[in-house]
């Protein structure tokens, strides 16, 4: 009789999204559903949509789902009581959750500053991370990739811009790298004029030309700020100083970006404006998987173009080098005072022109903390919050 040995048999990975509601986590479910004999969701964590959650929560049977708004935990645990799906609530949960032994790899999805404190929980546990949260390195950068270096941690960048210089840099001497260029569609308010931005609304912030993804992140295109996150955020994943790092406004979003080395020569990653693609090469660890979803016909684009941004309609790119020349804390009161500022404009409290001012208000008095702990973070953070919101008020 002959006996079959499944010791070559891959275990599936377990996969723990964090933000499973949002435009990432629910494209990050898409890659699960594409490749079901590869990964399976262990965890789903969402912060306000419990409706969605559950619905995920049913269809994906993972071990353990939780909500952040602890207000809403009851209509989770009631929903899935039954489905032998545990349940749990809060900030604190999903910190402690980082350390549950099935989890492979946490894909950081959520939104802004919340994404800090379980992706320094995974590291701190060894995981492998997929990171989609930008914040996480914007604000507390340094601490994350002190904590990396302790551990079996690896950051696979998830988000289009990182995952592209990520590509271009397998096999490549860090050394012969001579600029990473970024590129940025340039958003909705690319062409308006100084004047037009004092009166656009919040459907205009909102009508991205060229990619889908949630409210918050798609303001921060429209001011470009999230560039200079994107700068900051590849100063702290590849080691490269700020003065090599470049926005390129490519209006196409064809191009994710580039990287030119010491011999003149230029790599560029390409694809659609589609975030499949990135979440499917960091889930793969920088492997390809094989998909059946259409790729990029470069007959389809007769011309794809490059400019220099233009700092004095978007000033706020230019926060980016000012945050790392400066350093400590600089870059938490950034983010903080954005959030704060972007929920208002969203609500129609502020003009779109009035998240500058906002930040730049809290930056001139907001505490500097040259060498900050994690409770520093932690305290810049809060504090910036109530002033932002005082200012609004």
């Amino acid at each position: 009789m002959i006996i079959y040995s499944n010791h070559n048999v891959t275990p599936k990975k377990q996969i723990a999204v964090l933000g499973s509601t949002g435009s990432i986590g629910v494209q990050t479910l898409d890659i699960i559903s594409e490749y079901p004999d590869r990964f399976r969701a262990c965890l789903l964590v969402a912060g306000n949509n419990v409706d969605l959650l559950i619905k995920q929560a049913i269809k994906y049977r993972p071990d353990l789902a939780i909500i952040a708004n602890e207000n809403l935990y009851s209509r989770l645990h009631d929903a899935l009581k039954d489905y032998g799906i545990a349940t749990a609530s809060g900030a604190k949960a999903i910190a402690e959750a980082m350390s549950l032994p099935q989890i492979d790899t946490v894909v950081t999805a959520t939104v802004g500053y919340s994404g800090l404190e379980p992706t320094l929980h995974a590291i701190e546990a060894g995981k492998q991370i997929a990171l989609a949260n930008k914040e996480t390195l914007v604000v507390a950068g340094e601490l994350v990739t002190e904590k990396l270096k302790s551990s079996s941690s690896k950051v696979i960048p998830v988000d289009s811009e990182h995952s592209a210089i990520y590509q271009c840099l397998v096999g490549e001497n860090r050394e012969s790298i001579r600029r990473l260029l970024i590129t940025a569609s340039g958003g909705p308010f690319r062409t308006k004029t100084i004047e037009e931005l004092q009166n656009v609304t919040v459907s205009d912030a909102l009508s991205h030309p060229n990619w889908s993804m949630g409210a918050k992140i798609t303001v921060d295109s429209a001011t470009m700020l999230n560039k200079a996150f994107e700068i900051i955020e590849a100063h702290w994943l590849f080691g490269i100083s700020p003065d090599k790092i470049e926005a390129v406004v490519h209006p196409q979003s064809i191009v994710h970006s580039m990287v030119e080395f010491v011999d003149g020569s230029v790599k560029a990653q390409l694809g659609l404006p589609d975030m499949h693609l990135p979440i499917r090469y960091a889930l793969g660890e920088a492997h390809r998987l094989p998909t059946s979803q259409r790729g990029l016909q470069l007959s389809d684009y007769s011309r794809l173009e490059f400019f220099a941004p233009d700092t004095e309609k978007f000033p706020m790119i230019n926060l980016a080098y000012y945050a790392l020349e400066r350093g400590g804390n600089v870059a938490c009161i950034i983010n903080a005072a954005n959030e704060i500022a972007v929920a208002a404009f969203l609500k129609q409290r502020i003009r779109f022109v009035d998240i500058p001012s906002i930040i730049e208000s809290s930056l001139s008095s907001m505490p500097y903390i040259a060498s900050p702990s994690y409770e520093d973070y932690v305290n810049t953070n809060s504090a910036t919050r109530l002033y932002a919101e005082s200012l609004i008020h």
